[in-house]
């Protein structure tokens, strides 16, 4: 099943093949936009939608390599090639395409390839609008309750928490309900679960939630 909306972004610098791509694409009641250059593309402004691209990885100007790290892992990309070879598909792939295909490739794996690609993004996309949803939460928390959590996801008993910080015992139990109630836990395990999703590492491997 396709995501609402979604959109295949082509590039290629070949009007014909930009042309048979987009038939194609469009053809199984997907939305497709073309573009002439990957400077094109960069310059264009994109739908808030599920996308993927489809690339050459040739062309003048910003090839499609470069196109890839200008993105930077932002959408998924296809790349599709009448000149590659061994080493430059290893190169997207391990720079994170979701499919090379070397020319000529079958219509139906190219679109199998679009298909689990818009899936792919669609999937980041609402994993990316949780973590924004509990970001929000935890902007909520004041200074204190911000303390407070991380003794709390360690497993600290009040009575420990409150000698951590030198606060009362009744203290820390104010500032745990309200951490549980602000970030929405009905429990410690669904407390730890949230908080890791926001937790960045420090080089030493400590935890910080910033």
């Amino acid at each position: 099943m396709k995501p609402a909306e979604a959109v295949v972004f082509v590039v290629d610098d070949d009007p014909a093949v930009r042309e048979a791509l987009c038939g194609l694409i469009r053809s199984v009641g997907l939305r497709a936009e073309a573009f002439a250059s990957a400077q094109d593309f960069l310059n264009s402004p994109r739908p808030d939608a599920a996308a993927c691209l489809v690339l050459d990885v040739r062309m003048p100007g910003l090839s499609g390599l470069d196109l890839q790290r200008e993105l930077a892992g932002r959408i998924p990309i296809i790349f599709i090639t009448g000149h590659g070879d061994i080493p430059m598909s290893v190169r997207a792939m391990k720079a994170g395409a979701a499919e090379f295909l070397p020319k000529p490739f079958r219509d139906q794996d190219l679109l199998d390839a679009i298909g689990q690609a818009l899936e792919r993004d669609q999937e980041a996309r609402k994993e990316r609008a949780a973590l924004t949803e509990i970001r929000g939460r935890y902007d909520t928390l004041t200074a204190r309750e911000r303390e407070v959590a991380p003794l709390i996801v360690r497993g600290m008993l009040n009575k420990q928490a409150a000698a951590e910080l030198g606060i009362s015992e009744i203290t820390v139990k104010v500032h745990r309900r309200n951490v549980m109630r602000k970030m929405k836990a009905g429990s410690l395990a669904e407390l730890v679960r949230i908080l890791e999703q926001l937790r960045p590492l420090h080089p030493q491997g400590k935890p910080t939630y910033t």
